[in-house]
C-alpha cells in the first residue's frame, strides 16, 4: 500500500471510490463535480490517496477552509484493512498543522463511518438539519489522541 498527496490527475479514480461505497451513497452522482473535487484538492483544502498496485482503493480530502472533512472514502473491497485510519490521520494532523480550528464533519447515522469516527474520538454534536449525525474534534483532542498512541 502506498499512501501519497491526492493529485488533480487522481480525480477519475477518486470517483471510482466515491461511487463504489455502499452507505453514505451520493442521491445525485452529479452532485460531485469534476471541478468540486479540484477546488478542494487546489484552493480549498488537501488530499491524500491509497494506492493498491497503482489503483486507488481509498481517498481523504480536509477543507481548511470551511474547517471540515470533505472527504473519507474506501473501496468496498478494501475495508477493514486499517486504510480509512491511515488517511484520517494524515488529513488531521495535515489540518491541525494548518490551523488550531475545531474540525467537524457529517455522515449517515447508523453507519459503520459513524461509528469509524466515534472511535477516533470525534464527538458527537447532534444532528446536522438534514439529519446527518454530526461530529467535531478540537486541537486539543486530536493532540491528546497522538500522544496516547505514541
Amino acid at each position: 500500500m502506498l499512501f501519497r498527496e491526492a493529485q488533480v490527475a487522481d480525480i477519475p479514480q477518486l470517483s471510482i471510490v466515491r461511487l463504489s461505497v455502499q452507505e453514505n451513497r451520493l442521491s445525485n452522482p452529479n452532485k460531485v463535480t469534476e471541478q468540486d473535487y479540484i477546488n478542494y484538492l487546489t484552493q480549498r483544502g488537501k488530499g491524500w490517496v491509497c494506492e493498491v498496485n497503482g489503483t486507488i482503493v481509498g481517498f481523504a480530502i480536509a477543507d481548511v477552509l470551511g474547517h471540515s472533512i470533505w472527504a473519507l472514502f474506501v473501496h468496498p473491497e478494501f475495508a477493514g484493512q486499517g486504510i480509512g485510519k491511515r488517511l484520517h490521520d494524515l488529513m488531521l494532523d495535515w489540518y491541525f498543522d494548518q490551523t488550531s480550528e475545531t474540525i467537524w464533519l457529517s455522515t449517515a447515522p447508523g453507519t459503520h463511518a459513524e461509528e469509524f469516527y466515534r472511535r477516533q474520538g470525534w464527538q458527537d454534536t447532534g444532528r446536522t438539519k438534514s439529519g446527518e449525525a454530526r461530529f467535531e474534534m478540537t486541537v486539543g483532542e486530536w493532540k491528546g489522541k497522538k500522544r496516547l498512541a505514541d
